[in-house]
């Protein structure tokens, strides 16, 4: 009772403390956000923020889109700014071109860049070339987005990486996001940017959570097109890659760095302007270089890559000559067995480090 009474005349803060001492609290759990949310948020942030900005696309609206990236956003815009298109890409294309020199800011969504072959002539000719053909004075803020490369089971009609295809043009801002911080980040700066930007997305990322960090939740967060990120610090080799395949590269790196072998990890983020600064700076370091893309491999990303490191400072500081890591030089198989050797694996890469290496 005297203990109790003692409690009782003490000022009440000191109580609270005591009380709050016989509770062990944990650290809250890092938000987990899948892809396919962050570029939802993304877009809403956007529509929200600029009355300017729109959807389109194949079932982009009622839907709630192919792969509901869009969901929620009809029910929360109406159909004025989330617009369903019929199946013709070169029309909807076209009349997001017009919209964005007339100075809306289209965002037009392909249900697969395959199809957008069906539009490439506006992508090209009508959104890429405008700016410089009017000498700066006509610009088209249009964002081309949708998924990009390999997914499972769709065969060679919808398998195709057009990093490349797009990344040789000039006037295409072009960027390939691989976990959720990435998707939200880009898809509002490509949104704000008032050049064309291609976003390439993958389908199988859509629904992989990742943690998302606080100032990823800010409205105001933004990943600045042109720069890419080092994943994973290591000393012995570095490895570049972009959207899907740089997750492979961290297990590979993780799985070498049991046997001594430390890999430097960097997320391109960016296809066109590539930050080949991050990459030369990250090879001086490591002098040993191998590149990951689930592209072809002729002229492709990797390709570029290793075309400007030997163009540059960089290339006196290579041991070893870099290594490539692509898709399989043959049109999407259908067979799981043919499709697995057809797209880079955890095994694939590990092999292509130990070859530079010569382990």
């Amino acid at each position: 009772m005297a203990a109790v009474s003692g409690l009782v005349r003490r000022p009440l803060e000191q109580v609270s403390g005591l009380l709050r001492r016989r509770f062990h609290r944990t650290a809250s759990a890092a938000l987990q956000v899948t892809v396919r949310d962050a570029i939802n948020q993304g877009m809403d942030e956007e529509l929200e923020r600029d009355e300017k900005v729109f959807l389109l696309g194949e079932e982009v609206a009622q839907y709630d889109g192919a792969y509901k990236v869009s969901r929620g956003l009809w029910k929360k815009y109406g159909d004025k700014r989330i617009i369903d298109t019929p199946i013709s890409e070169m029309g909807f294309a076209g009349i997001a071109v017009g919209a964005a020199m007339a100075g809306l800011r289209p965002i037009c969504e392909f249900m697969t860049f395959n199809f957008s072959m069906q539009a490439i002539d506006q992508v090209i000719n009508s959104a890429a070339k405008t700016y410089y053909m009017s000498a700066g004075l006509q610009p088209v803020p249009i964002v081309f987005r949708g998924p990009n490369g390999a997914s499972a089971g769709v065969a060679a009609q919808h398998s195709q990486c057009f990093a490349a295809w797009y990344g040789h043009c000039p006037g295409l801002k072009v960027v390939s996001p691989w976990n959720a911080e990435d998707a939200k980040g880009l898809i509002k700066s490509a949104i704000r940017d008032n050049n064309p930007v291609v976003m390439l997305e993958n389908e199988l990322m859509y629904g992989v959570s990742f943690e998302f960090p606080l100032e990823a939740q800010s409205k105001d967060f933004l990943i600045p097109i042109g720069k890419a990120k080092i994943e994973r610090q290591g000393t012995h080799v570095t490895v570049v890659a972009h959207s899907r395949p740089v997750g492979h590269c961290l297990e590979a790196a993780t799985v070498l760095s049991k046997e001594g072998i430390e890999c430097e990890v960097i997320n391109l983020r960016t296809i066109r302007p590539m930050d080949i600064d991050t990459i030369e700076a990250s090879v001086m370091k490591t002098n040993h270089l191998v590149t990951v893309e689930g592209g072809w491999p002729q002229f492709g990303v990797g390709a570029e890559i290793c075309a400007r490191v030997m163009e540059g400072p960089a290339f006196n500081f290579l041991d070893a000559p870099a290594v490539r890591v692509t898709g399989a030089d043959v049109p999407m198989p259908y067979a799981k067995v043919l499709e697995d050797n057809s797209v880079p694996q955890v095994k694939d890469i590990i092999f292509a480090i130990k070859k530079t290496l010569n382990i």
